[in-house]
């Protein structure tokens, strides 16, 4: 795709997504979007192509930084409640309390005791919110090791892109099968019929982007939707099964 058509076809969907938040603001839906996935696997990418022409007022984009004292002696969920969306408005999560069964299970920010307590209730927790009106969608975001390579380095030598650099990045690849590992055990246990886990292939940036809002547009109901912009390509994004993990289908 050249960067004319990418350029056409986003326009175009941007256009589909100010269609959706007109319906989410007139009939008070609250729509809530986690985008996981290792570092530089594309979210702020994602996430900024998303809410680009969208009206801030009723969309909230949520990147929480280092827990306090405080918010690391209350219930772990407690911090994330303050930022759902309320009727008519949209949030976006870079990184949500997934961060428990990721950053915080490798890098031993967490107990075991700690993390085990969050495996078992987390799929209560969201079946809790969907049951009251939240509609949730969940992207992992997944990319190769070498892309991520090549990725963190450019991170590295541009200056435009040194904000974000931080010291998990520094081991981000030393780590890489401690994040598979910790990766695989999110999705086998948190994926349910009522909260599922949606894949997202993200070594080609414009094809990720572009295909997760056609995803998200074929998922949320709006009347004025084009129908021919919900039809997302099923080799970049598909829901999980547990035969991905050993087909050769995500990273390893």
């Amino acid at each position: 795709m050249d960067k004319k058509e990418y350029k056409r076809e986003l326009k175009s969907l941007q256009i589909e997504l100010v269609k959706l938040q007109r319906h989410i603001i007139a009939s008070n839906l609250q729509v809530l979007i986690l985008f996981e996935g290792r570092d530089a696997a594309g979210k702020d990418g994602v996430i900024k192509r998303i809410t680009q022409h969208l009206s801030p007022r009723e969309t909230r984009v949520v990147a929480l930084g280092k827990p306090s004292n405080r918010e690391q002696a209350s219930w772990y969920f407690q911090r994330y409640n303050t930022h759902l969306p309320a009727e008519g408005e949209m949030a976006l999560f870079n990184r949500s309390w997934y961060n428990r069964a990721g950053v915080e299970r490798v890098m031993g920010f967490c107990t075991d005791a700690e993390y085990e307590n969050f495996m078992t209730t987390v799929p209560s927790f969201e079946q809790l919110l969907i049951a009251n009106g939240i509609q949730l969608h969940k992207y992992y975001l997944d990319i190769s090791k070498d892309e991520q390579a090549a990725r963190l380095e450019d991170r590295r030598v541009d200056p435009l892109k040194t904000w974000k650099i931080s010291p998990i990045d520094a081991v981000a690849l030393e780590h890489w099968d401690d994040y598979s590992a910790a990766r695989n055990d999110m999705l086998r246990r948190t994926h349910t019929a009522v909260s599922p886990w949606h894949i997202v292939r993200t070594d080609n940036k414009k094809e990720a982007r572009l295909n997760v809002i056609r995803h998200l547009m074929a998922h949320v109901d709006c009347p004025e939707k084009d129908l021919s912009h919900t039809h997302p390509n099923p080799e970049i994004v598909f829901e999980f099964d547990k035969k991905l993990l050993t087909d050769g289908t995500m990273a390893s």
